[in-house]
């Protein structure tokens, strides 16, 4: 920054002017030149960016590929098993049934004990309506008590 950009008075007229302009424009050349390289640079790192991410994208895919071939595997693995326990339990059901029959576990029937007064029994609540409970009638008259 120079003395006649501070004092506006001190610069030429005419001629003067078109130097200013000139000079001017030559440093704002040099800024765009500056910024179109820092834009490149830019570019470049998203190039690169974009570079790994379709590295990243093809190994995913590769990945995911890979783990239907098995779920496919694994499902029909599945569903060979499970003919083979239908087979198995139908060939061997009734021989299943007769061991449980015969090692069955039974428990008699449970009896509560009443020793103490807090553990006395309970009987059925009444859940009549209460006219009913005290054998009474509602009043359908107000002006009259029965």
């Amino acid at each position: 920054m120079t003395i006649t950009d501070l004092i506006p008075a001190l610069k030429g007229h005419g001629r003067r002017r078109a130097v200013d302009e000139v000079e001017r424009l030559r440093e704002r050349e040099q800024q765009l030149e500056t910024a179109l390289g820092a834009a490149g640079d830019e570019v470049a790192l998203l190039r690169w960016d974009l570079t790994v991410a379709h590295e990243q994208l093809v190994e995913t895919q590769e990945l995911v590929v890979t783990q239907l071939a098995n779920l496919d595997d694994l499902r029909a693995e599945n569903d060979q098993l499970a003919e083979e326990n239908t087979a198995l339990k139908t060939r061997f059901g009734a021989q299943l049934a007769a061991e449980a029959n015969a090692h069955r576990i039974t428990v008699p029937r449970g009896v509560r004990p009443i020793d103490g007064p807090e553990d006395q029994a309970t009987e059925p609540i009444d859940v009549r309506p209460l006219w009913d409970a005290l054998d009474i009638r509602p009043v359908t008259d107000p002006g009259r008590i029965a």
